[in-house]
Order: structure tokens, then C-alpha cells, then sequence
């Protein structure tokens, strides 16, 4: 009986210091807010590094040397083959507009047989321009002659039939412009177009190559942003081609 009285007195207790811990207003309930003077554990942010200071990559310069030389070289390069394709649209425009000018023989290459060089033709010869509608070339030696045919006919320049006057002398009667010729012309310098952007897609690669720049690097970036552009200038070049000569519109 002794130790039943135990468990039953101990049961006693247990719920009356049950009961007394819910009623002591010590026993703040978890709804309430804590009190001023409790201490809360507060953790710091961890900072993060501020991207106020940060420039988009496509406004950040190429700070390697060896880079910029490169970019310099390559811009030079494309340049000068945009150029040359602007005055091949040049002549064309001539052409087609019905001024005859010596410009439009500035393709024309001739090759002597006494080396590899190709000349360009007013190192061999003088252009010039009678009645405003023909050409006149004055060969500055007479065995030269039939070379200066053959890089005339090599050209294949649209309607450029030269015609052997004397031992030096070659006439080039220019037609006047139609449409059909217009068109004729303007196709014609539409191809070399390509061949120039893939000379400038070659310039490009050759600098990557150069540079072996790591990949997502800014002279990638900055390398093909100029190729773009001077592409960009080629595809402007035959738009305003088109509009002069009339070529883009309907027939």
C-alpha cells in the first residue's frame, strides 16, 4: 500500500505544478511579443558585391596591347576592302547614270608576262574620255597590247568591247543606259559583294587566330561587333547602288 500512495502522490503533484505553470502569468503564451529587455539572436546579412560600379561588355574597351594592335590592323584591312568596293559601285553608278568617267576600268588588271604582277590598267596605259560617250586607251608600249585586251575581256565588265584603233590606241564605245543594263551592271557588282564580305570573315578569323582569345572575352565580342560593321557598310553600299541607279524598281 506504501508505494501505491507513492505513485498516487507524485501523480498529485505533477498535475498541480501543471496547472499552476499555466495559470502563473510567468507563462507568457508565443502570440505575445517579447519583452525589451530579451535578447533575440539577429543574424548580419552577408554583403553582396554592388553592381553600380559594373560596364556592360559591350561598352568595355580591349585593354591588352597585343589585342588593340590587332583590332587596328583588322579594322585597316576591312576598311580598304570596302573601299575598294565602293569605288566598283562608283563606276557602276557612272554607268548607269550615263556618266562615262576612266573610273570604270579601274578592275581591269593586266598581266605581263614578264613576272607575276598584275598591273592595274593606268600603270600600263592612259584612260581617257571622247565625246563623253567613249573610252580612249593610249598603251604606253606597243607589245603590251594584247595584254591590255585580255585584262579588259578578263574583267567582264557588263557591255566593254574594246575596239583595237591603232598599234596603240584601243577605243571603248559606252552604250547609253536602259533599264536592262542598269540591271545588267548592278548584278554584276552584286556578286563581288560576297567576295568581299568573305575576304573581311577571313581578316576576322585570321585575328582570332592571332589572338587565341578565351571564349565570351571581350576582344571576341569587340571583333565581331567590326566585322558586323563593316559588313553592315557593304550591304548600305548596294542599297544606295540600287536606289541611284533605279535598279530596285519595278519593271
Amino acid at each position: 500500500m506504501s508505494g501505491l500512495l507513492r505513485q498516487l502522490a507524485l501523480r498529485t503533484c505533477l498535475r498541480s505544478s501543471s496547472v499552476y505553470a499555466r495559470k502563473s502569468p510567468l507563462a507568457l503564451p508565443c502570440s505575445r511579443s517579447v519583452p525589451h529587455h530579451t535578447s533575440v539572436r539577429s543574424y548580419a546579412k552577408k554583403a553582396g558585391k554592388s553592381t553600380a560600379d559594373f560596364i556592360p561588355c559591350s561598352k568595355q574597351p580591349i585593354t591588352d596591347e597585343a589585342a588593340r594592335a590587332e583590332y587596328a590592323k583588322a579594322d585597316e584591312k576591312m576598311k580598304a576592302a570596302v573601299e575598294w568596293y565602293r569605288k566598283e559601285c562608283a563606276a557602276v553608278e557612272s554607268r548607269a547614270t550615263g556618266r562615262v568617267t576612266p573610273a570604270v576600268l579601274d578592275s581591269v588588271r593586266v598581266k605581263l608576262p614578264d613576272g607575276d604582277r598584275e598591273f592595274r590598267l593606268d600603270e600600263v596605259a592612259t584612260v581617257g574620255v571622247r565625246d563623253g560617250s567613249t573610252l580612249l586607251i593610249t598603251i604606253f608600249q606597243e607589245d603590251t597590247m594584247k595584254h591590255v585586251e585580255k585584262g579588259l575581256y578578263d574583267s567582264k565588265l557588263p557591255n566593254i568591247v574594246p575596239q583595237r584603233h591603232d598599234n596603240r590606241t584601243i577605243k571603248i564605245p559606252i552604250p547609253k543606259p536602259t533599264v536592262e543594263s542598269n540591271m545588267a551592271l548592278v548584278t554584276a557588282v552584286q556578286r563581288k559583294s560576297e567576295d568581299v564580305r568573305v575576304q573581311i570573315r577571313k581578316i576576322h578569323q585570321t585575328s582570332l587566330k592571332r589572338g587565341n582569345y578565351k571564349k565570351h572575352s571581350i576582344e571576341l565580342e569587340e571583333f565581331q561587333k567590326l566585322t558586323d560593321r563593316h559588313i553592315g557598310d557593304i550591304d548600305k553600299i548596294i542599297v544606295d547602288l540600287k536606289k541611284a541607279t533605279g535598279a530596285t524598281k519595278k519593271k
